[in-house]
């Protein structure tokens, strides 16, 4: 069932173990594992301070681009839950991606994020949404 959530664009929850074995090089001094999933040759992992995505590319999957989105840049965050028929859970993150996060101009940038329909997704929601009130508050403040 993985692999046919994977080829419908779905996430699968990943293991603490699996996470520090497979993607355990690309974290930061200090910086603590929260959760991670998996989509069939990609990933994405959720740390204290990042969420690290891993794009798997090419035939063999050798080769990968690895991207940051980091806890502090996220100002707001939407989730749409499964419906009755063949729906996926969905989250959307919106970042800030320039460097000065009270420039006149910023940059937003967004992500989706899709689950498979029977996924608990309000407690990500909620992870991410007081992630982005506490942005919020620090950047407007």
């Amino acid at each position: 069932m993985g692999f046919l959530q994977g080829l419908a664009g779905n996430l699968s929850e990943l293991s603490k173990e699996d996470i520090s074995k497979n993607y355990g090089r690309f974290l930061l001094d200090n910086e603590k594992i929260e959760s991670g999933y998996k989509l069939i040759r990609d990933a994405i992992v959720i740390t204290d301070h990042r969420i690290i995505i891993f794009d798997k590319q090419g035939a063999t999957g050798k080769k990968m681009r690895v991207e940051s989105i980091h806890l502090n840049t996220i100002i707001e965050v939407s989730c749409e839950t499964a419906g009755a028929g063949i729906d996926d859970s969905e989250l959307n993150l919106s970042y800030i991606k320039s460097p000065n996060h009270k420039a006149n101009s910023l940059v937003i940038s967004e992500r989706k994020f899709e689950f498979p329909k029977k996924f608990d997704l309000v407690p990500l929601y909620i992870y991410f949404e007081t992630k982005a009130q506490e942005n919020l508050k620090r950047i407007n403040g």
